[in-house]
């Protein structure tokens, strides 16, 4: 693997960037493998990565449908926050930040990580009570916060609307959330994974599992069979299509959530904004976009196209915080597979086949958590035993009731 640095790329510069090694090997299937993971976004990418690099096993694939990051990891945005209420979530989320915060240098690879800052406003008292609620649970889990009344608010985030239809009256920041790249995280795992061995191959779809005496003992694909008693699934929206295939439901429904960018402008919006009144958030990209979103479309769904009402609703609720923006023009909008669990938190762990481990559930979460659910799914693969931070998160709490209902804490869209 080519190391980036400053001078590599002068290096290939000065010869036309013509001499660029392919960031990662496209690879062809083998007859078997000590592990597989299926999904090749960025929690299936994070899994064949700390396989290799922090368990050692190099004999490893990675299957994907389509093309490497061409799911929700490249129909998000981007926001990276641990501003959850239950212990169990603010751990696993914190320690996604912190690997985030230095993934760039671990996998030699510019994932754009900006640290700005997320807010949520509050705009009548009962919203400022869940924020008091939300702040105290971060503080006692260990997670940074700030509390500020409505006028530092509007002091902090220029360009707020001062006389909106919903005053903004106070507002939780934290000050380590932010944004990264999202097609760099994929891409940065993709290159770190092939450099230590492991096989990634696209346009292989996954057709149905080899499954004996209650253990998976390997995978039907479009490319052929292959041999494998150790597979990870990572595959967002569609982990309820791939279950089936295995021969057991999950408790999820897949919705499309929108997102919405508008055409580049200087910079004027330097963190996150997330308005519960209005339902939008809103960032702006390092290359001047307005990247926002809002609330899942209200139907079970596999389209990526989304909807009008979505689009309407985000856009009112977006001119309504930044009145200044109504004369913006659009310039894309999107649709990613969401797979939302009754309890808003994710699904991490064995499944009901013995071999077959789980990644899904993440709902509106997911981009924020590759780091962590890559890291406790590889760990689950490689181990047999849950990691400490995913213990929680296990299919059998709808068998115990041991729910953990984050719903509050997950933002707008649910």
């Amino acid at each position: 693997m080519t190391r980036y640095s400053a001078w590599s790329l002068l290096r290939a510069g000065l010869s036309g960037q013509k001499n660029w090694a392919p960031a990662w090997r496209d690879a062809s299937p083998k007859a078997g493998y000590d592990a597989v993971v299926i999904g090749g976004g960025g929690h299936g990418l994070a899994t064949a990565y700390y396989l290799a690099r922090v368990h050692g096993l190099r004999n490893v694939a990675l299957l994907e449908r389509g093309w490497i990051g061409g799911g929700n990891t490249g129909r998000n945005t981007t926001v990276i926050r641990s501003n959850y209420f239950f212990p169990e979530s603010t751990r696993f989320y914190d320690f996604a930040l912190g690997l985030y915060e230095g993934l760039s240098s671990e996998l030699n690879y510019n994932i754009m990580f900006s640290r700005r800052g997320m807010w949520m406003l509050a705009h009548d008292r009962h919203g400022v009570e869940m924020l008091r609620r939300s702040a105290n649970a971060m503080l006692r889990n260990g997670a940074a916060v700030e509390m500020h009344d409505g006028e530092e608010v509007r002091r902090r985030i220029p360009g707020l609307n001062p006389d909106p239809r919903f005053p903004v009256i106070a507002g939780l920041l934290q000050p380590r959330g932010g944004t990264a790249r999202h097609d760099a995280v994929a891409w940065g795992y993709a290159r770190g994974a092939d450099a230590l061995g492991v096989d990634i191959i696209q346009n292989c779809e996954v057709l149905g599992f080899d499954i004996a005496g209650g253990r998976v003992r390997g995978v039907k694909t479009s490319r052929g069979d292959i041999a494998c008693d150790r597979i990870g699934m990572a595959v967002a929206g569609h982990s309820s299509v791939m279950a089936q295939l295995a021969g057991f439901r999950l408790p999820i429904t897949s919705y499309a959530l929108q997102a919405f960018v508008s055409e580049p402008m200087k910079p004027v919006l330097d963190t996150i904004v997330l308005a519960p009144a209005t339902g939008v958030y809103v960032s702006q990209s390092d290359k001047g976009e307005l990247v926002f979103g809002g609330a899942l479309d209200l139907f079970p769904s596999y389209a990526q196209r989304g909807s009008l009402p979505a689009l309407e609703q985000a856009v009112a609720g977006l001119i309504d915080m930044f009145p200044q923006f109504s004369r913006v023009r659009m310039l894309r909008q999107w649709a990613g597979i969401v797979d939302v669990v009754h309890d808003s938190t994710p699904i991490l762990g064995e499944s009901p086949v013995d071999g077959l481990y789980l990644n899904c559930g993440w709902g509106t979460g997911g981009f924020k958590a590759i780091p962590a659910g890559g890291y406790c799914l590889a760990h689950q693969i490689a181990t047999g035993t849950p990691h400490p931070l995913a213990a929680a998160f296990s299919l059998d709490r709808f068998r115990t009731g041991a729910l953990i209902d984050e719903a509050a804490a997950s933002g707008i869209a649910h």
